[in-house]
C-alpha cells in the first residue's frame, strides 16, 4: 500500500492529518509542495485542486483532512 500526503509548512490541517496517520500506525510519504513547486504543479494538474492536504492512496485521491474517507480507502 502506498500513502502519500501533500502538505505545506503552515497548514494546520496538514499537521492534523500527519498526527492522525501516525496515531493509526499508517506509514506515509510526505511531499511538502512549498519546498517543491514542481510537485504543486503536478498536484494541480492531477486533482484540479490547489489546497492541501491532499492524500493519494494507491492512486485514489482524498482532498482535505477527511479521516473517514482515508480509512475507507485504506480498507479497499
Amino acid at each position: 500500500m502506498s500513502v502519500t500526503i501533500y502538505t505545506t509548512t503552515r497548514c494546520p490541517y496538514c499537521v492534523m492529518l500527519k498526527n492522525f496517520l501516525s496515531e493509526k500506525g499508517i506509514i506515509f510519504n510526505e511531499v511538502n509542495v512549498e519546498k517543491d513547486p514542481a510537485q504543486m504543479q503536478k498536484l494541480i494538474n492531477t486533482t484540479g485542486q490547489m489546497g492541501v492536504p491532499q492524500t493519494e492512496i494507491n492512486g485514489e485521491w482524498i482532498i482535505g483532512f477527511d479521516p473517514n474517507s482515508i480509512m475507507a480507502t485504506l480498507r479497499k
